[in-house]
């Protein structure tokens, strides 16, 4: 509507009913037309235009739209930087209608001569477009995880007398995916390749194909397939082969032999007895990246990796308060169903106005209630939190009266994300030293597939950490996964604790504490060296005496 300069008081009630319905907890499949039409804040056009939507997918005010323009336009709404302003004037002045021609247009510098761009905005939406090109064909684990756990149970189902094992990326948790890779043992692969054929929802490439391999794509969702095929006495060994990364694989065990070619040597019963007999300690799968795990294991000196059961609470948690969907009564109670002990809430500072940032008189009537709710849900405990956005000088959102009253403080970064790595490292560093700050929050902004994060420099702001005692976050949003599980071993070894937060803004998102852990594992953490392990008293101990220690000082 915003691209068809439709009239400015008709999208303000597609936005605020949009707002109404995202905060609310009516399904409006489940709910009556008379119903419908009462929901406050839905003008009478909505309600028709949902109504439409529930008989036939669509409404005609969108078709008529879409009838009006072209795709490309579409795709190049989601392109970071680019608003229907600006997007209408490309088509307008350039007649620039898809993605490809806007490429070709930054790169012959265009883009930058037209009214209201410049040299920035030409550049920054170069990298977009680059970083876009460069992801297609990409999938976040989290949304390709069902699909590849349901083909491989298709394919186990076709070929019952064979053993269909997922193996590469998947296996190893792998943040991003780009491709399912499967391992079909059998005695029979005449047979196996004969039944393969007929798989349906799968374009085979056989012309990319050879005996041992086959490749081909899924059609729905989208994904590359491989296909790899054993006898059943190599099985072992060509599994660990196809499940472990390159890098991995060409590490040293000994001065001869690195771990590719150890399994070569023989055809192994089982992985244990492979890493037995070459005197290491086993490497669990997901770890096996090639980031120091077979030094490690030559010292017998991977730790105990932490488990979904030693969690014991969620730290950084929105409510309705903020942005959340849910009450602050419900995200406390379906965080006690889930048997935790505590809930960190913590809702979006001030600054964050985007996010209904809760200026000081909320903060205090949320903590009102949280009390309230204390006494009334004990021995299960809410903690005062607050996501504080870090400012441009690195600085908090509240002043220190107010900073005083949170239990704990997530620093988090939520704007001018083009700072060059000093900056960005000095700012996180000033925010990291205040002495409020408890948990630093998704340490790089980054959106998997979306956005790249901003430059720092993580040994830095690691140290930094150590020096403060300050926590870092794993933000286990599927779509963040940061802190970079890369970085999870130096930060162990400098003695910085980390905390596995879903940053839910709903019940549903409690569930993301999965993701965490997935990636929480792969770097090796174990679960003394995870803040939200500690039980509901020995947090509070922290929270106070790292506060005393800090504050006084």
């Amino acid at each position: 509507m915003e691209l068809h300069d439709e009239n400015p008081f008709k999208i303000r009630s597609y936005q605020s009913a949009l707002n109404t319905l995202e905060r609310g907890e009516m399904d409006l499949m489940d709910l009556g037309q008379e119903e419908i039409t009462q929901v406050p804040g839905l003008g009478k056009s909505v309600a028709e235009a949902i109504l439409s939507i529930r008989q036939s997918g669509s409404f005609s005010a969108l078709e008529v739209l879409l009838e009006k323009t072209p795709s490309g336009i579409l795709e190049m709404l989601q392109i970071k930087g680019l608003g229907p302003k600006k997007v209408k004037s490309l088509w307008e002045d350039l007649g620039i209608t898809s993605t490809h021609e806007l490429m070709e247009a930054c790169q012959s510098g265009k883009i930058a001569q037209l009214k209201g761009f410049g040299e920035k905005t030409q550049e920054s939406i170069l990298q977009n477009l680059l970083f876009r090109a460069s992801n297609a064909g990409k999938w976040l684990f989290a949304d390709i995880e069902v699909p590849i756990q349901d083909l491989s149970s298709k394919l186990q189902q076709l070929l019952p007398k064979a053993s269909v094992r997922p193996v590469g990326d998947f296996v190893r948790k792998m943040e991003i995916i780009s491709e399912a890779e499967f391992l079909i043992v059998s005695a029979s692969l005449i047979q196996v390749k004969n039944s393969l054929k007929g798989l349906s929802n799968v374009e085979w490439e056989l012309s990319q194909s050879g005996p041992f391999t086959w490749r081909g794509k899924l059609l729905d969702p989208e994904l590359k397939i491989i296909l790899h095929f054993s006898s059943p006495d190599a099985a072992v060994s060509k599994e660990m082969l196809l499940i472990a990364s390159k890098s991995h694989l060409n590490c040293l065990v000994d001065e001869q032999e690195s771990m590719a070619e150890k399994i070569r040597k023989n055809n192994f019963l089982s992985e244990e007895e492979f890493f037995t007999l070459n005197q290491l300690q086993f490497i669990p799968r997901e770890m096996r990246e090639g980031y120091g795990e077979v030094e490690l294991a030559k010292k017998a000196s991977i730790p105990v990796l932490l488990e979904a059961s030693d969690f014991r609470g969620s730290l950084h948690n929105h409510s309705t308060y903020s942005d959340g969907k849910h009450s602050l009564r419900q995200m406390a109670e379906h965080c006690r169903s889930l048997g935790y002990e505590y809930l960190g809430i913590s809702d979006h500072s001030r600054t964050a106005s985007y996010a209904g940032g809760l200026e000081i008189e909320r903060v205090i009537q949320q903590q009102k209630e949280i009390d309230a709710l204390n006494q009334e849900m004990a021995p299960f405990r809410i903690f005062k939190g607050i996501e504080s956005d870090i400012l441009a000088d690195g600085s908090l959102d509240y002043p220190e009266e107010v900073l005083q009253g949170f239990d704990f403080i997530v620093a988090s970064v939520h704007s001018i994300l083009n700072m060059d790595i000093k900056r960005a490292t000095d700012r996180l560093i000033t925010a990291i030293y205040n002495p409020y700050t408890t948990i630093l929050g998704h340490p790089t902004g980054r959106l998997l597939l979306r956005r790249e994060g901003y430059p720092i420099d993580h040994q830095a702001v690691i140290e930094a950490c150590a020096a403060r005692q300050v926590v870092i976050e794993i933000n286990a949003n599927p779509w963040r996964l940061d802190l970079d599980w890369r970085w999870i071993r130096y930060a162990m070894d400098q003695g910085v604790l980390l905390s596995i937060n879903p940053d839910a803004h709903e019940i549903e998102g409690f569930a993301d504490m999965y993701y965490g852990l997935c990636v929480a594992r792969k770097g090796g953490l174990s679960k003394d060296m995870t803040l939200n392990t500690k039980s509901s008293v020995e947090l509070e101990k922290f929270f106070i005496r790292r506060k005393e220690s800090l504050v006084k000082a």
